[in-house]
């Protein structure tokens, strides 16, 4: 840590519980201090002494096209000149809306609000009143934000932090959450036949990214959207990290599935803060003002925000988008796999898309249980070695690589470098 970056952390010690304002940033489970950054350029970051890291945390996915993209930039210049709330409708909103429903079929309706926590909490409203049933199904290790009912054995920071769920949560609202093991066709089907009447939806990660990039069993997916029809309960997909990042459709144009209601995250804001939920008209009619289900923003569709999500999907529409992503995400996962092999290591790799986690497992990773046979000690020293030789990656185990589209080859060749010479050290 630098000498300003110790100085705000002290400083920040005093004013926010534990110097940060969200867990995973204390850098605690990889033995570190918070660093502190000022500025964004492409796919590097620079903290507030002037040290230049090359980013795979792209500000925890949102940034999908890098840092301070121009177009994103110049959407949010020409948005605040006019205002910044304005608390009433904007065609803006209408637009993105729009757009967003264009590439995600499944989407018939949307509403706008202002966080991934925010749109899985309104989703589960909506599928307890649709359905008219309490209990919701969702899975080890995916987590759907800091809501109460949801925040059991959730992955992400509770996962680094070695915490099964929170206090100050009554029993009560955790009591109508049946938590499964992901990939677990058995699990759910019991799950079904023992509560099938009474289960309003099954939320899901369709690839989970907060315990670490987790990648569906062949037909999994499919068998949550036959049983839950089976069953006349909601098939809901958390593509806050997924949506618009594994393609314009997302996990379930990638997977070729259809769910009933579909969370997205900040992504579709530009990295500032703006989510969505949406789906089946038939279900979004009973969302306020249309229908008896409430839930309100006053900063939800923001023009600002909404602006730089514009900017952002525009860019992801081009021809050969997502081809460039890919072939720089294939290019880091093969590399990587070359470096493993050449060192005798046998940790493995796991990747979607532009999402990537390296295991330090033998273990195959296919749920929450596997994921924590992880040996998160030597993980927390290549965190600190990769930091030395100025590569950022999320500080913690649990978490997915982000690559941009600001990444470049020249960029992988550095961080495998740092990768090899890193193991290579601590084995």
């Amino acid at each position: 840590m630098g000498l300003r970056s110790k100085v705000f952390y002290e400083r920040a010690l005093k004013v926010i519980p534990g110097g940060v304002n969200s867990p995973v940033r204390a850098c605690r489970a990889v033995k570190g201090e918070p660093i502190f950054f000022e500025k964004g350029e492409g796919a590097y970051l620079i903290d507030v002494d002037g040290n230049r890291y090359l980013d795979y945390v792209c500000s925890w996915g949102p940034l999908i096209l890098g840092h301070a993209h121009p177009e994103v930039i110049a959407g949010i210049y020409f948005a605040s000149k006019k205002g910044t709330s304005f608390g009433a409708p904007t065609w803006l909103e209408v637009e993105l809306a729009e757009l967003i429903k264009s590439c995600i079929p499944s989407i018939e309706k949307l509403r706008l609000v202002n966080s991934g926590t925010e749109a899985t909490m309104s989703a589960i409203r909506l599928a307890r009143a649709y359905t008219g049933r309490k209990k919701i199904i969702k899975f080890e290790g995916c987590y759907h934000g800091h809501v109460d009912s949801l925040l059991v054995k959730a992955g992400s920071g509770l996962a680094t932090f070695g915490i099964p769920a929170s206090p100050g949560i009554p029993e009560e609202l955790t009591a109508h959450t049946l938590n499964l093991p992901f990939n677990d066709f058995e699990a759910v089907k019991k799950a079904f036949e023992t509560y099938g009447r009474e289960v309003a939806g099954v939320i899901v990660e369709p690839v989970p990214g907060n315990m670490g990039v987790v990648l569906p069993k062949e037909s999994f997916l499919e068998f949550l959207r036959e049983i839950t029809q089976k069953y006349e309960a909601l098939l809901i997909f958390d593509e806050v990290i997924t949506g618009f990042r594994l393609g314009l459709s997302g996990a379930q144009g990638r997977y070729n599935i259809s769910p009933d209601l579909t969370c997205l995250g900040k992504i579709i804001g530009g990295g500032l803060p703006v989510g969505a939920y949406g789906g089946k008209e038939e279900i979004m009619n009973l969302v306020a003002p249309e229908g008896p289900v409430y839930q309100a923003g006053t900063l939800s569709g923001n023009p600002i925000a909404v602006s730089a999500g514009l900017a952002t999907l525009k860019e992801l529409l081009k021809p050969g988008t997502y081809e460039k992503l890919e072939k720089v995400s294939h290019f880091l996962e093969e590399e990587l796999k070359e470096v493993l092999k050449s060192l005798g290591l046998s940790y493995r790799i796991s990747r979607a898309g532009s999402m990537l986690t390296l295991f330090f497992t033998e273990k195959e990773v296919i749920n929450f249980e596997t994921a924590l046979s992880c040996d998160t000690e030597k993980f927390a020293l290549f965190w600190q070695g990769m930091l030395k030789e100025g590569i950022y990656l999320p500080p913690s185990q649990f978490e997915a690589w982000f690559i941009s589209l600001a990444h470049k080859e020249e960029d992988i060749n550095q961080t495998i470098k740092a990768v090899y010479k890193v193991l290579k050290e601590i084995g």
